[in-house]
């Protein structure tokens, strides 16, 4: 059970990185640019001349790792889901960089001793030399055997999803090799790269990261709504639903909100299953 002041007090550590184009390229692939050899769009973010940078790729910068099973947040982190996320980008990223991330608990949920709790987790990540902020990341962790500590039970609102049909869509092919490529960029869980480690968590296979899917997700939007221009995204948000395979096709939703903001979904069609729900998407106007 969570002791929500040892939690609060307890420091996440901050990370200093430097990246470069490989890196840069390697997020890329992890997110299945390049299946398509001939998609001119997606061999922008492959190059190593002047490769474009995914905004998504901000999600693996200052990165802490897997932090919750540090003793010192008294966390069951073998129940711990990652739940929501949300990305925004104050500036394009450059291609290469050196940055801080400083991550930190802004809120609780507790949703009962049968339910679980909610952590709420912000990322700040700047370039080091300038202090320049260049986008904040929100992670809702969902902790499955942490309820009942006794703090607030309302947890924010999600944007619903307008009731009439979509208004666009697109299909995202992702990678076989999908996980074992985005694994490179920081997360090495072996949830998405061990049939043993799948399998006692309860998949028939490993799966992939959500923040890959979620990349993905990014990826087709970007290439529907704004050409697959990076400096054009602003913000993406989203509700992770159920697991994607490394192979699987996905099936994005989107409906049209105005002033350069949409509401999306992106489900596995072959499994009819949503695994990404009440998504946002903003883009420069």
């Amino acid at each position: 059970m969570i002791d929500p002041n040892r939690l609060l007090a307890a420091r996440i550590p901050e990370v200093e990185q430097r990246y470069d184009w490989r890196d840069c390229v390697l997020y890329s692939l992890g997110i299945g640019a390049g299946v398509d050899p001939m998609d001119q769009a997606d061999l922008a973010f492959l190059d190593e001349v002047a490769p474009k940078v995914h905004p998504a790729m901000a999600n693996v910068l200052g990165y802490p790792g897997f932090w919750m099973r540090d003793p010192a947040f008294g966390l069951d982190w073998v129940k711990t889901v990652h739940g929501e996320h949300a990305l925004r980008l104050h500036r394009s990223l450059p291609a290469e960089g050196h940055v801080r991330g400083t991550s930190r608990i802004v809120d609780l949920v507790d949703k009962g001793k049968d339910r679980g709790a909610l952590i709420y987790v912000e990322r700040e990540i700047r370039e080091m030399v300038s202090n320049e902020l260049l986008a904040t990341v929100r992670q809702t962790v969902f902790c499955r055997g942490d309820g009942g500590f006794g703090g607030k039970s309302e947890a924010p609102a999600v944007q619903a999803l307008p009731e009439r049909a979509a208004d666009t869509s697109i299909d995202v092919q992702t990678s076989p090799q999908g996980a074992m490529i985005y694994r490179l960029s920081g997360d090495y869980n072996p949830l998405h790269s061990s049939p043993s480690a799948a399998r006692d968590a309860g998949f028939e296979r490993p799966i992939l990261h959500g923040l890959a899917t979620f990349g993905a997700s990014c990826h087709g939007l970007m290439k529907r709504l704004c050409d697959s221009d990076p400096s054009a995204v602003r913000a993406l948000s989203g509700r992770f639903s159920a697991p994607v395979f490394p192979g699987d096709l996905l099936h994005i939703e989107i409906w049209r909100e105005g002033g350069g903001r949409f509401a999306y979904r992106t489900s596995v069609p072959a499994r009819g299953v949503v695994v990404v729900n009440n998504g946002t998407f903003e883009v420069a106007t």
